[in-house]
């Protein structure tokens, strides 16, 4: 039988009951296929990632403060530990979430009440060069002082 009499069509996958399935269908390995994912699903899913993110800085936070309780010590060997270069460059990483996640959060807060619903994708890229700026400037400074 041709595509057309089974109604297959390039990129389409059948299953046992002869439904049709979308590429983007493809369960887990959907998330990791980057074929034709567009602009908004790339702030989708980056967005949730920097949340994950931010998630853990804040129990490794909570654990490094911890130190504290431990003695001034111990206190003194972390933050020799945490002015070496890496360190300094996981902040710059962590200010990326930072702004990252909420940036593209006021992005989303704006256009759920309606302000900005035709120009989102222009409001996104707009916040972004804004972010990369002060990512930027932020970097600088990290490196200067550390």
């Amino acid at each position: 039988m041709s595509e057309r009499a089974t109604g297959a069509g390039p990129g389409l996958d059948f299953r046992a009951r002869g439904e049709r399935v979308s590429p983007r269908r493809r369960g887990a390995w959907g998330w990791v296929d980057v074929r034709g994912r567009r602009l908004g699903q790339w702030a989708f899913i980056l967005n949730r990632l920097t949340g994950l993110g931010l998630l853990v800085y804040l129990f490794l936070h909570l654990g490094v403060l911890s130190m504290l309780a431990v003695g001034p010590g111990a206190w003194d060997g972390f933050v020799s530990t945490a002015l070496t270069p890496a360190f300094l460059a996981l902040d710059v990483v962590l200010i990326f979430g930072l702004l990252f996640h909420g940036l593209n959060g006021l992005r989303i807060t704006l256009v759920g009440l309606g302000l900005v619903v035709n120009r989102q994708q222009a409001l996104f890229v707009a916040l972004m060069v804004f972010g990369a700026i002060a990512l930027l400037i932020a970097g600088l400074r990290i490196f200067a002082v550390g």
